[in-house]
């Protein structure tokens, strides 16, 4: 019985021209995987969470509905925050560049962002009040009386322990910069 799905010498035939997923330029998307205190931390918000969820399910069969609604109120709030948590960082697509905070998200277009740079300078360790030498990736946008904000960092949740990851990714929002920035 052939295999024919497992054959070398079969050609593989596609009559539709259809991108891939990574090739569409106008998708939202994340130039580097997530850190793993990130997803640590999110992993043990979710852990949280199934207790959580497992002690509404108790209340709820041994006390009152509302006190159960309460709690499995909280757990959606923790599951929520551990999604959000996900989804925080930095953000490119043809249309610009986003930085998504866990509170706030500011979106740019292209034509907005003046320059995109990396330099050497002290940085928060982990998003706390103690800052240590490092590098950071800062945008300057037009209009901006602040100056170039930091978009991500050597010593953020993504980054820490990190350094050739963060290279790469300032690298490839660099890219994304000159690819699509204004002439």
């Amino acid at each position: 019985m052939p295999l024919p799905f497992l054959t070398a010498d079969r050609v593989f035939e596609t009559t539709d021209d259809v991108p891939l997923p990574y090739d569409d330029r106008d998708r939202w998307r994340r130039p580097y995987r997530p850190g793993p205190w990130r997803v640590g931390v999110a992993a043990l918000a979710l852990l949280l969470a199934s207790f959580v969820l497992f002690a509404a399910v108790i209340i709820a069969a041994t006390a009152e509905l509302t006190s159960a609604a309460v709690v499995f109120a909280l757990a959606l709030l923790v599951i929520a925050a551990a999604l959000r948590l996900l989804r925080v960082g930095v953000w490119v697509s043809a249309r610009g560049l986003r930085h998504v905070g866990f509170l706030t998200t500011r979106t740019a277009t292209w034509e907005q962002v003046v320059s995109v740079r990396t330099v050497q300078q002290p940085v928060r360790w982990l998003g706390l009040p103690r800052t240590v030498q490092g590098q950071a990736l800062l945008v300057g946008r037009q209009g901006d009386t602040a100056g170039a904000v930091p978009l991500m960092t050597t010593h953020n949740a993504d980054f820490v322990g990190r350094a050739q990851a963060f290279d790469r990714a300032a690298d490839s929002v660099e890219v994304w910069a000159e690819e699509y920035g204004p002439r």
